[in-house]
């Protein structure tokens, strides 16, 4: 019994600041956003996760809804990985407004995709600087025919070579910044939803643990009872188990045991009824 009261003591501890707790695991999902997308651990990624859903899982159980703890860690980690991928998309756009040149340039050779069933065709440019020189890096890439040879175009380049060039519009990664913002949040969103649970259930244990004062006299009174009471025809001693409200129906059939007697299971209807020999005994707590 000791090395129950120091666990419920413990749990006690654990949940005794949720909200601290929470702060603390939302900074942690944010930090491991943040830490996937600027290492780029693509080889990793999926140790990382995993590793990232069972400390989840151990973080949000000591917030005290344990039953659900498993599954909203598995929905913080698939938003966090969606974030990550979103944003990942992004991440071209990003770095060429961070170091790209916007220039004028001249569309000198057109081509698109062979054809493949279904699939859709992008098309692609070269481009040429007004002073003939070459537009470094990769050719220019549309989903659709957007511009012929000769037509003159505003594009940010980017001087190391790597990225290919870009328009203003195409460069602009607000739609993914914006999703993946949204994925955080919902992220976010689930663990205050967690911490609102957890708090919620730890006050409804609260209120349903029996005073211990009242619960000792209702047991002292139940013995009474077991004692005095008549039996009715069938040798049953029927009594009403709104009279005890602090005790349950398994403690009832423990202190019928102490005394000689057995907790009817079967055929009660509402009431508690208590002989020596049953037909279904009802388990002792």
């Amino acid at each position: 019994m000791s090395g129950e009261v120091k666990e419920e003591a413990r749990e006690r501890t654990r949940t005794r600041h949720p909200g601290v707790l929470a702060a603390g695991i939302g900074a942690y999902v944010l930090a491991v956003i943040a830490g996937v997308y600027f290492l780029d651990v693509s080889a990793l990624q999926i140790p990382l996760w995993i590793a990232h859903a069972v400390v989840l899982a151990l973080l949000i159980r000591r917030l005290g809804a344990k039953e659900s703890s498993a599954y909203a860690a598995l929905f913080v980690v698939l938003t966090s990985a969606s974030a990550v991928y979103v944003v990942g998309l992004a991440r071209d756009d990003l770095t060429l407004q961070q170091r790209g040149e916007k220039i004028t340039a001249t569309v000198v050779k057109e081509w698109r995709d062979p054809a493949e069933g279904r699939k859709a065709r992008d098309s692609h440019y070269t481009l040429r600087r007004l002073d003939g020189t070459r537009v470094p890096g990769p050719a220019m890439t549309t989903t659709s025919d957007l511009y012929d040879v000769g037509q003159r175009l505003k594009v940010i380049e980017d001087p190391e070579g790597k990225l290919a060039p870009r328009t203003p519009g195409q460069a602009n990664a607000t739609a993914e910044i914006l999703g993946a913002t949204a994925l955080t949040l919902a992220a976010l969103g689930a663990i205050g939803w967690m911490t609102w649970r957890g708090t919620r259930t730890g006050k409804e244990q609260h209120l349903s643990t029996p005073d211990p004062k009242a619960q000792a006299e209702q047991e002292e009174h139940l013995r009474e009872a077991l004692r005095t009471y008549p039996a009715d025809r069938r040798g049953y001693i029927k009594l009403h188990p709104e009279d005890y409200p602090a005790l349950t129906h398994g403690r009832a059939a423990r202190i019928a045991w102490e005394t000689g007697l057995r907790a009817e299971a079967a055929g009660n209807r509402g009431s508690w009824r208590f002989k020596e020999t049953v037909v279904e005994e009802v388990p002792l707590d």
